[in-house]
């Protein structure tokens, strides 16, 4: 160990409980990577704060000895956003999960970042009240704010950027910010909100979340509808969506996928291209919502569509969409999950669906797409042998094939994934000179490139 990193680990047991400042080396594995396919790499001290006060030491220390700093989570994230390529401090937020306040007659929640989706939801459930953002793995609420995560609700409710309110920020320099207020709108200043927002801690460790929460609907129905071909499942998405219909959850699921999700959760749905749907409201009109919908759905040649008004029904549904990566893996043992994701405009998803399909076929990749069609994002789940450099070198020609259709089209290298180091690559083609101002923004609050470095913008 070279003295900067004994002085730095000095620095921090100064400073923090000697139980919350950790070099152990089965710890520093842990959080040397993420769900990704991208190489692990080693932080050189792991610390786990209790208070926004210890996180605004610990970047008073780093910036002191211009250190590069990781915020991490769950590490559930899928581009390398937590992988600390530089060393450094990695910051875990696993202590700091308290449920701080809930605002039921304003539908507001104050969390702190270590709090999970499915805890806040806990807590949320006495009140009435859910948040809606469900990317699927129990994300922690800051790492899904710092990549302005989404997931199957989104086509309703939005992503984390729409429920953000405010924000307590820990800058490079230790500064303390709140990024917000409590009101539902405001014309006042910049919108600090939006900027760190899927910032993936490039600009700040978020120590605090004020969040928007929605009353539990009174009446929730499922649905699954199979389709002869993906074209045909998204076409009627874009139907259903030009009506005016109030979907909550549209979700596709190629015919290889429901495969994986059949031998996997031990279901025996139709192994076609299907849309798993969900609608929630009062009962009277949803139930006029439905059978426009399911007219609208026999128009684009749906062979067969199954209602699920059972809880544990509706709930096994959900779960077999959201288990569908474990899905793969087990699927395919010996291989690596390699996840993208893009997002068009909604009249350009159908060719692209079809485009990254025949893209898979003559490359000769094993994979699957699904996605949540209804706002114009999919994913592709490759199964990669990772000591087979061609079929690496086949899966990066894949992701650049379907980013760069997305890019042409109007669309976005990533919809919710994040840009962390795998879409890096892609930003000066997607931005142009706005990329310039971003770089001038990280130069401005973080002048030593401590945070985060080398992540979604590649720093001189």
């Amino acid at each position: 160990m070279n003295t900067t990193i004994e002085e730095l680990i000095t620095a921090l047991r100064n400073v923090l409980p000697e139980n919350q400042v950790t070099i152990n080396q089965t710890i520093l594995e842990q959080h040397s990577r993420d769900e990704s396919y991208h190489p692990p790499s080693l932080p050189d001290v792991v610390v786990f704060p209790t208070t926004t006060k210890e996180v605004s030491n610990i970047m008073k220390i780093a910036n002191k000895y211009k250190v590069p700093v990781v915020p991490f989570g769950r590490g559930s994230s899928l581009e390398g956003h937590v992988i600390p390529y530089n060393g450094g401090i990695t910051i875990d937020f696993s202590l700091m999960n308290k449920v701080l306040e809930i605002r039921e007659n304003d539908f507001l929640v104050r969390v702190q970042p270590g709090v999970t989706r499915s805890q806040l939801n806990k807590e949320l459930k006495k009140y009435g009240l859910f948040f809606s953002v469900d990317p699927g793995a129990d994300a922690t609420l800051g790492g899904m704010a710092a990549t302005n995560a989404s997931g199957t609700t989104s086509v309703k409710y939005g992503g984390m950027r729409d429920q953000v309110r405010d924000l307590e920020v820990v800058l490079a320099d230790g500064t303390v910010i709140h990024t917000g207020n409590l009101a539902a709108k405001s014309s006042s200043g910049y919108h600090l909100n939006g900027l760190f927002v899927g910032s993936e801690g490039t600009l700040g460790c978020i120590t605090e979340l004020t969040l928007r929460v929605y009353g539990i609907p009174e009446y929730i129905l499922a649905a699954r509808a199979s389709f002869p071909s993906v074209n045909d499942a998204v076409k009627a998405v874009v139907s259903i969506l030009q009506a005016g219909i109030p979907i909550a959850r549209v979700e596709l699921v190629d015919e290889h996928s429901m495969k994986q999700v059949n031998m996997y959760s031990k279901t025996d749905y139709k192994e076609k291209p299907t849309l798993f749907l969900e609608f929630h409201g009062n009962e009277a009109g949803l139930k006029q919502d439905v059978e426009f919908m399911k007219e609208i759905v026999a128009n684009h040649n749906c062979e067969s569509i199954e209602f699920e008004t059972d809880n544990a029904k509706r709930n096994q549904l959900w779960e077999a969409r959201h288990n569908l990566a474990y899905a793969y893996v087990r699927g395919y043992p010996g291989r690596k999950l390699m996840v993208t994701d893009v997002c068009l405009p909604i009249s350009e998803l159908a060719g692209a669906i079809e485009h990254a399909r025949d893209a898979l076929n003559s490359l000769g990749l094993t994979g699957g797409i699904v996605g949540h069609v209804g706002d114009g994002n999919f994913h592709v789940l490759l199964m990669i042998d990772m000591n087979d450099p061609n079929d690496i070198k086949r899966a990066e020609e894949f992701n650049e094939t379907i980013v760069m259709y997305s890019l042409e089209r109007g669309g976005t290298c990533t919809g919710e994934h994040g840009v962390g180091v795998g879409k890096q690559k892609y930003q000066e083609k997607e931005h142009g000179k706005a990329l310039l101002v971003m770089e001038k923004i990280k130069q401005a609050l973080d002048p030593n490139m401590i945070l985060n470095p080398n992540k979604i913008l590649k720093m001189k």
